[in-house]
């Protein structure tokens, strides 16, 4: 898709994460090599798995819904409209403990993929 073009979860890159019974979507707004931005969809009652990155710093902007986000063993619950930022290395997990979806950007720089260990 050319840079300058309008870009929206209906025509972006598209993938599902996460268990079978809670799938969570994802849809890349920006995949360049050195940021990447993606809308994700969480369901109520669905988590990502523990983890760290060790180059790439995120920020979790959250436009619909609430999220939880444990950061060092620390929660901090994100409403619609705050964001959260979270340093290389630093573990952290995100979950919907919310009765509806959450909708929320992930931005990355660099881009997170194959950053990711367990923490």
């Amino acid at each position: 898709m050319p840079v300058d073009a309008p870009v929206s979860a209906s025509n972006a890159e598209h993938y599902t994460w996460g268990p079978s019974d809670r799938p969570c979507d994802g849809w890349h707004l920006v995949r360049a090599p050195e940021v990447s931005v993606i809308l994700e969809r969480m369901p109520p009652g669905a988590c990502e798995a523990r983890h760290r990155h060790e180059r790439a710093r995120q920020f979790f902007f959250v436009l619909e819904g609430r999220l939880t986000i444990e950061l060092d063993g620390r929660e901090t619950e994100l409403a619609a409209g705050s964001g959260l930022e979270v340093a290389p290395a630093r573990p952290h997990q995100a979950f919907n403990r919310a009765n509806c979806d959450a909708r929320f950007l992930v931005i990355s720089q660099p881009p997170s993929h194959g950053d990711r260990v367990a923490a």
